[in-house]
């Protein structure tokens, strides 16, 4: 009887384990940290690559501060070379390499939303205080 109580605990940590280590599975790591997002003469200028899809597909930035979306291409051909933000209005073609930036304003606390040409690759910027 104690063999199993103990095999139950055992079970039970590493399984606990197993879902610290992964973030509980819901984002399956492709939310950016700070790592993309940087401040240079007063913008903050958030770094996405578009190659079949957009990584980081989610970003988290600083509502009110001024704001670049760079879009880093490198042999893209799919339709992640074509970047549409309804909300603002914009849509954008990309080159197959380099880097495209597009100035969205301002952004007030809330999530903006962009995609892909066809609306297959979403991606989404979070908007904090």
């Amino acid at each position: 009887m104690k063999a199993i109580i103990i095999s139950i605990i055992v079970a039970a940590a590493i399984i606990g384990g197993a879902f610290m280590l992964t973030g509980s599975g819901n984002n399956t790591g492709q939310t950016a940290n700070a790592n993309n997002v940087s401040i240079v003469d007063g913008k903050q200028i958030i770094e996405i690559s578009a190659k079949g899809g957009y990584q980081p597909r989610k970003s988290i930035a600083k509502a009110g501060i001024p704001t670049i979306i760079r879009f880093n291409t490198k042999g893209t051909f799919d339709c992640s070379s074509s970047v549409r933000i309804p909300s603002l209005n914009i849509s954008k073609s990309l080159p197959q390499s380099g880097v495209t930036d597009v100035d969205i304003g301002s952004s007030q606390i809330g999530t903006l939303n962009g995609s892909c040409g066809m609306g297959m690759y979403p991606f989404e910027v979070e908007f904090q205080s």
